[in-house]
């Protein structure tokens, strides 16, 4: 029992603390800074859609006001299957620099993705999302980066609120840590994955995407990794998103990644093998987050057959999360410690999604595309 405390202790604090506390030293101290410039290369913007009518006429407007040339810009809609007023708002646009692709069956978003690939004529593939707002300099300060000849793929960073961001909560103060250790990763070497509504990679470093898969921010940084060149970071390009409505939306968004997390070690096995040449970082970012829930289990079931208050404090400890938790669900106390309640419901939220996460994926349960709405 004490060999498995120990070892869930040890499993918990390196995904944490000591991975994030080491990229930091990395960054610090051995540094790989890209050779940036402002460049302006032919650009195709690739954004697929299933049923976003809502988001889809603001979205538009907001690439209509992007600052780039628009000689150089060409933007590609992939329509899949959509059965809301979607296909209307395209089919009646009059911006010639919108090219709209319908497919009539609904295959999934790797499907729509490909089909824009095919079609995209740009040196360097922006992917975006059609729910975020981009900022109207961030094409430029992605590009930058494209300047560096090592440089594959840029990321950029997701901001959570309306315009700036809103005051701490639970789901805020997580993402900012993950955006910090993607921003460790890339100033000393390569980032583990990028933010889905806002990343852009040379076209001719852009696999096909298999079938199904859902996490494309994630399997394509890799891929791109895996040719030799770098993923970097640059938090000047960004894209705005709503802080979830609810917990019960934040926890399906969740559930949602962390399958993908999953589903990549079927569907490329190869991120395990001295084929990734960020295998390190890739286990220690993702995996290790995926068996924290495990550790966090066999840590609090050893404590209970152990002596000794070193062995009690996880379980007060677990006891004190979960009730913070719980008064966070039922929005009370707010104040002073609404910031505590929020941080340990979020971290509820992440843990617990694990775990489903993996028993859908255990039980062979299968995504065509699940949305982030």
């Amino acid at each position: 029992m004490k060999l498995l405390f120990w070892l869930s202790i040890v499993l918990i604090s390196y995904a944490y603390f000591l991975y994030p506390g080491w990229l930091f030293l990395r960054a610090r101290l051995y540094p790989r800074p890209v050779r940036s410039r402002p460049i302006f290369p032919k650009i195709s913007i690739v954004i697929a859609v299933r049923n976003e009518g809502k988001y889809l006429e603001e979205k538009l407007r907001n690439l209509q006001q992007l600052d780039y040339p628009v000689e150089l810009l060409e933007t590609l809609v992939v329509s899949d299957g959509s059965t809301d007023q979607t296909n209307d708002i395209l089919s009646n646009l009059s911006d010639s620099r919108i090219r709209s692709i319908f497919l009539e069956a609904h295959g999934g978003k790797a499907e729509a993705l490909n089909r824009a690939l095919e079609a995209a004529s740009g040196d360097i593939v922006v992917f975006m999302d059609a729910r975020q707002r981009v900022a109207t300099d961030s094409l430029q300060a992605l590009l930058e980066g494209f300047a560096d000849p090592t440089v594959g793929c840029v990321s950029g960073a997701l901001m959570l609120g309306d315009g700036e961001e809103t005051s701490p909560r639970g789901v805020g103060s997580y993402w900012k840590m993950e955006k910090a250790i993607r921003y460790w990763e890339s100033m000393g070497g390569s980032a583990v994955g990028a933010t889905g509504a806002l990343y852009a990679v040379r076209r001719t470093l852009v696999p096909r995407l298999p079938s199904g898969i859902i996490l494309d921010d994630v399997f394509i940084p890799m891929e791109v990794a895996r040719a030799g060149a770098r993923v970097i970071f640059e938090p000047r390009a960004l894209a705005w998103d709503k802080l979830p409505a609810n917990p019960k939306q934040e926890f399906r968004r969740k559930v949602r990644t962390l399958f993908g997390n999953y589903q990549l070690l079927r569907v490329a096995p190869w991120l395990l093998t001295a084929a990734n040449p960020l295998r390190f970082e890739f286990v220690s970012h993702k995996l290790c987050r995926l068996a924290v829930p495990f550790a966090i289990i066999g840590m609090i079931s050893s404590s209970v057959f152990l002596s000794g208050l070193i062995y009690r404090l996880p379980l007060v400890a677990a006891i004190c999360i979960g009730t913070l938790g719980g008064l966070a669900l039922a929005r009370w106390p707010r104040g002073v410690t609404s910031r505590l309640t929020d941080l340990a419901l979020a971290f509820l939220l992440l843990n617990t999604a694990a775990i489903v996460a993996f028993f859908y994926f255990a039980v062979g349960k299968k995504q065509v595309w699940v949305y982030q709405t």
